[in-house]
């Protein structure tokens, strides 16, 4: 049986949370992991999957509603141990900076573009399993 990575994908849209699933599919590279996804809707929920543990990378929706990704990725990143890298979903290319206050690991423009959000998450999948090894 091959590795699986689990990605955890945050938005209270399930139109953008289809869209990652597909621009990901199965496999986002041919040397990373298949995926499985754990979908969220509420920071609620990313807080309750981060604490069972498993999540290998977070996608988080910044313009997600009540609670922006950038406010989740921020606080998780204060305040989970061992905080898994996270892939920014942004509304405009200028909130760049928003992303780096936030401190996200990488950030892709909405709507999602399936190469360039393939590309970033298997680059964030390769960097967890060198740290991992």
């Amino acid at each position: 049986m091959q590795p699986t990575a689990t990605v955890l994908v945050y938005s209270d849209d399930s139109n953008t949370r289809e869209q990652v699933r597909l621009a990901a599919g199965r496999r986002p590279a041919p040397d990373v992991p298949f995926v499985e996804f754990v979908e969220c809707a509420t920071p609620d929920a990313v807080l309750r999957e981060l604490d069972r543990g498993g999540i290998d990378v977070c996608v988080l929706d910044g313009e997600a509603v009540p609670l922006g990704g950038m406010g989740v990725c921020r606080q998780i990143k204060d305040e989970v141990f061992n905080c898994p890298p996270v892939l920014l979903l942004m509304g405009r290319p200028q909130d760049a900076w928003l992303a780096t206050w936030s401190r996200a690991d990488a950030a892709v423009t909405l709507p999602v573009d399936p190469v360039e959000f393939a590309s970033s998450l298997a680059s964030l999948l390769r960097h967890k399993r060198l740290l991992s090894a």
